[in-house]
């Protein structure tokens, strides 16, 4: 799997503040877990980077996309809700989709050994590309969600602040 200059500066910022990353982890919903989301048949979950803070007892889970081949995030794309699945920000947009696979990935890292029990995790999105006038209007937003995020305006302005 090819690693895109993006996501490879995200990685790097993520390590920089301290982070242990991962990047393209499956999510192992068991058949019961994918009846319940009503996607039996259904792909696993790949959650694009995972960034634990162990000191802060912390996970990051973030789509993590330049989004270089489309008109970019709109706010309206995110604030869809979905009884099942579907579409291209599932994780934010179906309820019942996000808390299962959470929950299974802190299941998995934590009887697994990967992380300590009590883990908190924060879903998120750093975006290479926002629809033009809305990234404002998104970072309000993602942030009443309780979700981590990072504009293409923050990203720049975290890559120079690490470069100075």
């Amino acid at each position: 799997m090819t690693v895109e200059p993006f996501e490879m500066g995200v990685i790097r910022l993520l390590e920089a503040q301290g982070f242990w990353v991962r990047r393209g982890v499956t999510v192992n919903l068991t058949v019961d877990e994918k009846r319940q989301i009503g996607k039996q048949a259904s792909a696993r979950p790949i959650i694009d980077v995972l960034a634990l803070h162990v000191g802060r007892n912390e996970l990051l889970a973030l789509e993590v996309k330049s989004y270089a081949d489309t008109p970019g995030v709109k706010l309206a794309q995110l604030q869809e809700v979905h009884e099942v699945a579907t579409g291209r920000f599932k994780l934010f947009t179906s309820p019942t989709y996000r808390d299962l696979v959470l929950s299974r990935l802190r299941q998995d890292l934590v009887e697994g050994g990967r992380a300590p029990s009590g883990l908190k995790i924060q879903l998120g999105m750093v975006a290479g590309k926002i629809s033009q006038g809305q990234s404002q209007a998104i970072a309000e937003w993602m942030g009443a969600q309780g979700w981590l995020f990072w504009s293409p305006d923050d990203v720049k302005a975290k890559l120079a602040a690490l470069t100075a």
